[in-house]
């Protein structure tokens, strides 16, 4: 176990010192050392700094966590959804109701855990919450009854899509301020690797194993990827090792009064009209692209072309949405989370009407990349905007409130274009009808104004320090 009291930021200078050792490429020392190769910054501030901050290396945790959901994700379970209706025989209309619920069942647990996190640090729900995706990829694997299925789904989902996944982005959050966008920006590439590495691999073990043994194999794959890197690397705050956020001398700017004061904002966040403006606003995206995702290719056929093509065209949309959220990691740091969440929905609107006018490769290609863009920028506003208008402090609750909104309306999403095109024959009328809401979506953040009226009167709890 690593010392959380000794451990400083990493020296990348070359020197060898006197360093009393390095564990993980974490460098160690006694406090207030002297040693040469290792200067804390109030020892000589006139020296360069030349060295990596923890952050980083918890940046890096967090996503190989992220990665690691990747059983728990749609694009993975999408590759079982034939061998379980044909060893099972459940209908596909049951899997989707399945879906449905379970998507729900995440919205609700990933209140609870990001509420939890608050309490016990994102480190202590990190190595529960692995566990408990584990044990549901090989309730999966083992289930012999729809009850037993459905729990064991149910779970799945919820830990692998919802409860890791927040933990992960309260966890960056804690660890950069200035820097977050980058941050996320860089975690994200977890996810984009685990869409592109999960999916075959999941594949290749269906056809020589089994969809069962697949799942027991990648869920022995989860735990031992979430939990060593969880015990050995990640720390709740840079406050536990002595640090500050983004490597910075001193505490940021944004939260110096409230510390202190000793002071973080109460349950009136959640009474404020900004706050739920704000968060319904932001669940506009998961909405309208889990709609479209889920009928795509449903959608492409009426179009005239091929399942094969609506299947192809996600590597496309997962190459533009990582392009995307790389440049809006950097992006948003300067311009803030308002001017891109407001690009990301003009590029939502564009992939609407290109959805319908899409009766060409060449066109459906289009929509697809023009998904991606608006896909990864939202993904970094997800990711930064919580803590940019609440701060670090008690950013679980907030957070975790805003994610249980957004999980709903992905829940929700699909069912208003299958009554459409039930009533009409078409998905046209209700893509249509859905263009209307990025546009109401960036009137509500023009009118919200997060954070800035909020109560402040109960003492701030710190997030528990690791021995």
């Amino acid at each position: 176990m690593i010392d959380a009291n000794t451990i400083s930021q990493v020296d990348v200078t070359g020197n060898t010192g006197k360093a009393s050792g390095v564990v993980l490429g974490v460098a160690r020392t006694r406090p207030h050392s002297k040693d040469p190769a290792i200067v804390t910054p109030t020892e000589n501030p006139a020296k360069p700094d030349r060295r990596v901050f923890y952050g980083w290396f918890i940046v890096g945790a967090a996503g190989l966590v992220v990665f690691s959901s990747g059983p728990g994700q749609s694009y993975v379970f999408s590759i079982f959804i034939d061998s379980i209706i044909e060893d099972t025989g459940l209908s596909r209309p049951g899997i989707s109701g399945l879906y449905m619920a379970s998507t729900g069942m995440s919205a609700i647990l990933v209140a609870i855990v990001s509420r939890l996190a608050d309490l016990y640090g994102p480190r202590t729900m990190l190595v529960a919450v692995g566990l408990g995706f584990g044990a549901a990829c090989f309730g999966m694997a083992t289930a012999t009854n729809i009850v037993l299925f459905y729990i064991a789904f149910a779970s799945l989902r919820a830990l692998g899509q919802g409860s890791l996944n927040i933990n992960s982005i309260l966890l960056v959050n804690q660890w950069f301020v200035s820097r977050r966008g980058k941050a996320i920006a860089m975690m994200g590439l977890g996810a984009v690797m685990s869409s592109a590495i999960f999916p075959p691999f999941a594949r290749y073990l269906i056809v020589n194993f089994g969809w069962r043994e697949a799942y027991g194999v990648i869920g022995v794959v989860a735990i031992a990827l979430i939990i060593p890197v969880t015990l050995l690397v990640v720390r709740n705050r840079p406050e536990d090792l002595g640090l500050h956020p983004d490597g910075s001398s001193e505490p940021p700017v944004s939260e110096t009064r409230q510390a202190a004061s000793g002071l973080v904002r109460n349950r009136g966040v959640f009474n404020s009209t900004d706050f739920w403006l704000l968060a319904l606003s932001l669940g506009t995206p998961g909405l309208v692209s889990t709609a479209l995702v889920f009928h795509q290719t449903s959608i492409f056929e009426e179009k005239g072309l091929s399942a094969t093509l609506a299947a192809g065209v996600f590597v496309i949309f997962s190459g533009s949405s990582a392009v995307s959220s790389l440049l809006a990691g950097f992006v948003v740091d300067r311009i803030g989370p308002k001017y891109l969440y407001a690009f990301s929905m003009v590029s939502l609107l564009a992939a609407l009407v290109l959805v319908v006018a899409a009766d060409s490769v060449f066109m459906a290609v289009v929509y697809v990349l023009v998904m991606g863009v608006a896909g990864g920028a939202h993904h970094i506003v997800q990711g930064v905007i919580w803590a940019h208008y609440y701060g670090r402090h008690g950013l679980g609750r907030v957070q975790g409130s805003a994610m249980t909104i957004n999980f709903c309306a992905s829940a929700i999403g699909p069912l208003p274009l299958a009554i459409f095109h039930d009533l009409t024959g078409t998905y046209t009328l209700g893509v249509l009808v859905m263009m209307a809401l990025p546009v109401l979506s960036v009137l509500a953040l023009v009118k919200a104004r997060p954070g800035s009226g909020s109560p402040v009167v109960q003492p701030v709890g710190e997030l528990p320090r690791v021995p």
